[in-house]
């Protein structure tokens, strides 16, 4: 039995790179931990068997919320933390967890996520924010790929809305790989998200993900397809992922060096979407289209935004690009007042890049 009432669930598959320092760093945190290998070949399971409380096996069948919901189903505890292999725990307040979880009995937990990043062989980083802490009477996993939790009874959809901060953050390394790899992964991906958009034709969320895998392979026209195809179905504008797919687009236009669409595809949505990445994609739209001043005005804006921190790396890549421009016309008192802020960026950037 674990200390406390909650299960870490991960599915496995040939994780031997990263898995013993996954699970290292979550043990001594006292939740159950729970591995479900979906047919390792490789020491997987081997390296699960010194760490977790159950080891379990299920049989692929090419649906990740599959896997997910067998893992919890066979937990001891309803309260389920959903993490994957190659993320590693840091900065948990476990008695702050409990609270929350007496305070918001049908809350969904939203983690901190730091994803390290392989560009053109230099490591980056960026950062998101995922819903992974649920209670499994209330919900479990739905899609079959890029899987997303729902509300177990229907009738409650509009009742258990409910979201926490959880005080924990996850360092994601699975993106830090070669093209190749990287390649070989969003084609997987990629096959899977067909398939789900064959039975559901008509959800944006769907072409979304479609447009994202294909934008990760440089299929940028492709991408673009995918994203319009999606806001042909009108998704509320307001939604994390809309606004991430609108930013999306615009960096296919730029990926194809259309830097005046690239502009156009943001117009209707200056209004709507407040996000400090929607704002960062602006300025860098003005910028390729040679209006300094107004990508120097949403560059300053994007910094003092509220979510300004999920810009992650782009955060410092705003610093850079204030001083840039105003030491461009001559103002370096300026420019001089921004160094500092991203110096200490930079450091930052070199503390999670060695966490």
């Amino acid at each position: 039995m674990s200390k406390v009432p909650i299960s870490a669930c991960l599915i496995a598959k040939n994780e031997e790179k990263y898995l013993e320092g996954c699970l290292k760093r979550l043990k001594p945190y006292g939740f159950e931990i729970v591995v479900a290998d979906t047919g390792s070949t490789d020491r997987t399971k081997e390296i699960a068997a010194k760490y977790a409380d159950k080891v379990l096996d299920f049989k692929w069948i090419d649906d990740f919320s599959a896997a997910r919901n067998f893992c919890a189903q066979n937990a001891s505890n309803n309260w389920i933390l959903s993490i994957d292999c190659d993320e590693y725990v840091n900065d948990v307040d476990v008695p702050k967890i409990r609270i929350l979880t007496q305070k918001f009995p049908h809350a969904l937990g939203i983690i901190n996520i730091t994803n390290i990043i392989l560009n053109n062989g230099e490591q980056q980083y960026g950062k998101e924010q995922v819903v992974r802490f649920y209670n499994r009477k209330h919900y479990s996993f739905i899609n079959r790929i890029h899987e997303q939790l729902a509300v177990n009874n229907p009738a409650k959809a509009g009742v258990y809305d409910e979201r926490f901060i959880m005080p924990m953050e996850l360092i994601h390394h699975g993106y830090a790989i070669g093209p190749e790899e990287m390649k070989k992964k969003q084609q997987r991906n990629l096959d899977l998200l067909l398939k789900d958009l064959e039975n559901n034709p008509e959800d944006p969320y769907a072409c979304f993900q479609v447009g994202q895998s294909n934008y990760v392979l440089g299929n940028y026209d492709e991408a673009i397809e995918y994203y319009n195809r999606a806001l042909s179905y009108n998704p509320d504008p307001g939604l994390e992922y809309v606004q991430l797919l609108i930013v999306g687009r615009a960096n296919a236009y730029k990926r194809l060096g259309k830097y005046k669409e690239e502009l156009e595809s943001l117009e209707p949505y200056i209004n709507k979407c407040k996000s400090a990445k929607f704002v960062f994609i602006n300025a860098i739209a003005y910028y390729d289209n040679d209006e300094i001043l107004k990508a120097l005005m949403l560059f300053i804006k994007a910094t003092t935004l509220p979510d300004a921190q999920k810009l992650g790396e782009n955060l410092t890549d705003c610093y850079r690009n204030i001083i840039a421009i105003y030491r461009r016309v001559g103002e370096n008192d300026m420019a001089d007042m921004f160094v500092e802020k991203y110096e200490a960026l930079l450091a930052e950037k070199e503390r999670i890049l060695n966490a």
